[in-house]
């Protein structure tokens, strides 16, 4: 049991049915009145974000959120396959439950699966990637303004910005996070 006034960043609980992860928190004691906890909550399985005050004494269930490292293995239809490393045993997740920036990730690439009382609730790639560019325009002699972006197509379909000096087949990093070139690799 967790109570509201332990409650600290990135602390998980059950509330109402549904597990709760804090993203703020701040403790308030007016001048007149009894103190009470001012927080930001998110629904970790439906990623939902709420204001919500509570009183310090309340106490809430802790959840604990299993995050286990698993390789990717393929993908057939709807599902994509997740090897567990340790049992060598294939786990099934479906496309509706990954998130935008698996776009980027490639067979044999280890990702972290989020899993609450056994059922997997979501997935956390690793922040930077190394992907081959197939597809992408050349650069142009001249065409050198400042911060002059193309598009490319990376090996896994995936399409960013890079910068004009890049061409097909260069190997390049990638911040999964927010989709963007960061280096050549």
């Amino acid at each position: 049991m967790v109570s509201a006034g332990d409650f600290r960043n990135g602390v998980t609980f059950e509330m109402d049915g549904s597990v709760y992860s804090i993203i703020e928190f701040q403790h308030v004691k007016p001048g007149k009145g009894a103190a009470f906890v001012r927080t930001k909550i998110r629904d970790v399985i439906g990623g939902a974000v709420v204001e919500r005050t509570f009183n310090p004494s309340e106490k809430f269930p802790t959840a604990f959120i299993e995050r286990k490292d698993m390789e990717y293995s393929y993908s057939d239809g709807g599902l994509h396959y997740f090897m567990d490393p340790e049992s060598f045993e294939l786990v099934p997740i479906g496309a509706d439950i990954l998130p935008d920036s698996f776009r980027f990730v490639k067979e044999n690439v280890v990702c972290r699966v989020l899993s609450y009382k056994g059922s997997v609730f979501g997935l956390e790639p690793p922040n930077t990637v190394t992907l081959q560019i197939t597809q992408t325009d050349p650069g142009f002699k001249g065409n050198t303004a400042t911060n002059a972006t193309k598009p490319a197509t990376l090996e896994t379909g995936a399409e960013i910005k890079v910068p004009l000096f890049i061409d097909e087949g260069e190997v390049v990093m990638v911040d999964t996070r927010t989709g963007e070139y960061l280096s050549r690799a």
